[in-house]
């Protein structure tokens, strides 16, 4: 694989891990140093950070899976790179994406010993203040995405 189809598949399987509430997994992703800043802007830092943090937010609130779409696979480095995506949640037993809750991420990712790994996750509210046509445009896109994957 290309170093940007490794990224865009580090980014799935960190999608993935969230859905399946598998903080030990999402934890495995991250680089030593890595960093998250959850969608309320909860910064984790170190992968045992994350993982404690995210082992009790799945404990505690029926967390729903992410549809993302990449917007961008940006190599900064040989090492180093960047990736932009949107992503929206699937609201369970209705199965449908909840504007509420759609996001931009940004994922940094570095090679470690030949593996890419995350260095900073960050999720943040896509709330097009003032712009409710921008979050049904999301929203649309989203469900596309959502049906296209099934």
């Amino acid at each position: 694989m290309s170093d940007e189809q490794d990224i865009r598949d580090l980014y799935r399987r960190l999608l993935a891990a969230w859905g399946s509430r598998d903080a030990a997994g999402i934890a495995a992703l991250i680089a030593p140093h890595g960093n998250m800043v959850g969608f309320d802007g909860s910064p984790l830092d170190g992968p045992a950070a994350i993982a404690a943090a995210l082992g009790q937010i799945f404990a505690l609130h029926p967390t729903p899976p992410f549809i993302g779409i990449v917007r961008e696979v940006r190599m900064l480095s040989p090492d180093t790179a960047m990736l932009r995506a949107v992503a929206g949640m699937v609201v369970p037993g209705i199965n449908d994406i909840n504007p509420a809750v759609n996001a931009i991420q940004t994922l940094v990712s570095a090679r470690h010993g030949g593996v890419w790994m995350v260095e900073m996750f960050q999720n943040t509210p896509a709330a097009f203040h003032g712009r409710p046509d921008e979050v049904e445009k999301l929203t649309a896109e989203l469900r596309a995405a959502m049906k296209a994957k099934k």
